[in-house]
């Protein structure tokens, strides 16, 4: 596995600067950043000039489904999905089956992703109404951290114990990541519409009306709320109304206890595109109005939002085809995550520090992931390589996921992902996926509370 490189002459952008120069690899760390570097015997040599040199894009909200539904997904399709697009590391969700409720479920998930992974990966422990004693007991250096469904989700992880969830918010060696819709209002629009539409199906043109926005502030404020009291570290999940986005401190995120996120479907889509898309785009919380698209990109670019990240939950065609509301939630999304945020970048909405910001060094800060996030000598090299100016097409057959389809699919995006590099190995390389999954654990610092 050759894991010494040097790329010459790429627009390298790290750090809120966007210089041209060097890098060196070295046994698969980043060794050197300068300018005109006298190429080795035992070094690749990649000639980058007029590419984009990036940090590999953490997301840290992926359900790549191991364990439990294997027809949709496991780490090893859905990571190799993601490094084609940029990513380089990720954080899976718990609600898997079993879901990860326990240290036991935990290591079982690091040991399935051991020799499998493409990407660098790393887990979260789950929340249920049951399973206190598991939070406080979390080594925070295992975890990213713990993540708290405050809203109807699948299997027995929904926590609206008022007195669990104090004691979570109180007492979580880790961030706290919430999924925030209020079950409730869900419920009684779900039956609103059922009423509505008599003996007729619900379209799912519904959906954002029944996951409404104000099923979301309802319980991003109750979050809020408990973290105040607890000055617990929280980072919210998936934002997807603009009404939220007062809530959040604008600015860069050092020194934030709160923290937002949103997903690059919610920068892409809206409730317009239900007509055309159907239930290929039905996700919780629900792809909402223009407007709120609008709000949100905005926020991505004056640090509202602090981390942009995909939700990656595939299912497959047929499950998307039942009709709506029996049509699963989710949608994957790793594979073109990146080309599609640098639309915004194109288009003006964005500077493309900005988002590097938001895809590598904030997610690699908030949750305390050691020696990546950063184009940094001493770190290790987890890199893109992008071309601006040669352009994507998602096609059936482009499609590296196991489910076998996009919501992208028929779109144009203006750049491509031509390689990326997972700890010094070039995973991906002008539309090659390497047999040779480097993928390593995430270590995370434990910083505490």
């Amino acid at each position: 596995m050759n894991r010494n490189w040097l790329i010459k002459e790429a627009t390298i952008v790290n750090d809120g600067r966007v210089t041209v120069g060097d890098l060196r690899v070295r046994a698969g760390r980043i060794e050197a950043i300068g300018t005109q570097f006298a190429a080795r015997k035992d070094e690749t040599v990649v000639d980058a000039g007029g590419l984009w040199l990036l940090p590999g894009m953490i997301d840290d909200q992926v359900h790549f489904r191991e364990p439990g539904f294997p027809h949709k997904g496991d780490i090893g399709s859905e990571s190799a999905a993601a490094v084609s697009g940029g990513i380089t590391s990720f954080m899976d969700m718990p609600n898997t089956d079993p879901p990860t409720l326990g240290r036991a479920a935990l290591d079982d998930k690091y040991a399935r992703a051991a020799g499998r992974a493409f990407g660098n990966f790393g887990f979260y422990m789950g929340a249920s109404n049951d399973n206190l004693e598991a939070i406080k007991a979390i080594d925070p250096t295992t975890t990213p951290g713990v993540k708290v469904f405050m809203g109807a989700s699948t299997g027995n992880m929904l926590v609206d114990d008022p007195g669990i969830l104090d004691g979570i918010f109180a007492h979580a060696p880790t961030v706290i990541i919430t999924h925030c819709e209020d079950t409730p209002t869900i419920q009684a629009n779900m039956e609103a519409a059922r009423q509505r539409h008599g003996d007729q199906p619900i379209p799912v043109t519904e959906h954002p009306l029944i996951r409404s926005r104000e099923a979301c502030i309802t319980s991003t404020r109750l979050a809020l709320s408990l973290a105040r009291r607890h000055d617990a570290r929280l980072h919210v999940l998936h934002i997807s109304t603009a009404d939220e986005l007062a809530l959040f401190e604008a600015g860069p995120m050092a020194g934030k206890r709160i923290t937002a996120e949103t997903c690059v479907h919610f920068l892409h889509f809206c409730d317009q595109d239900y007509d055309g898309l159907g239930t290929l785009i039905q996700c919780n919380p629900a792809i909402k109005t223009a407007a709120d698209r609008a709000a949100l990109i905005a926020a991505v670019a004056d640090g509202r939002i602090d981390i942009l990240a995909t939700d990656h939950a595939p299912h497959t065609r047929e499950e998307k085809s039942r009709p709506y509301p029996a049509s699963p939630s989710g949608l994957p999304l790793v594979q073109f995550a990146l080309v599609s945020a640098l639309e915004h970048v194109h288009d003006g909405h964005l500077d493309l520090p900005t988002l590097v910001e938001r895809i590598a060094h904030a997610p690699a800060e908030r949750f305390g992931v050691v020696d990546r996030g950063w184009l940094r000598e001493g770190y290790a090299a987890d890199l893109v390589l992008v071309d601006p100016a040669a352009g994507t097409d998602v096609t059936p057959d482009s499609i590296l996921g196991r489910c076998g389809w996009s919501p992208f699919e028929g779109a144009h995006f203006r750049s491509r992902v031509v390689s990326t590099w997972v700890n010094g190995h070039r995973a991906w390389h002008e539309g090659e996926l390497s047999p040779q999954a480097a993928g390593e654990r995430l270590a995370f610092s434990g910083a505490g509370r």
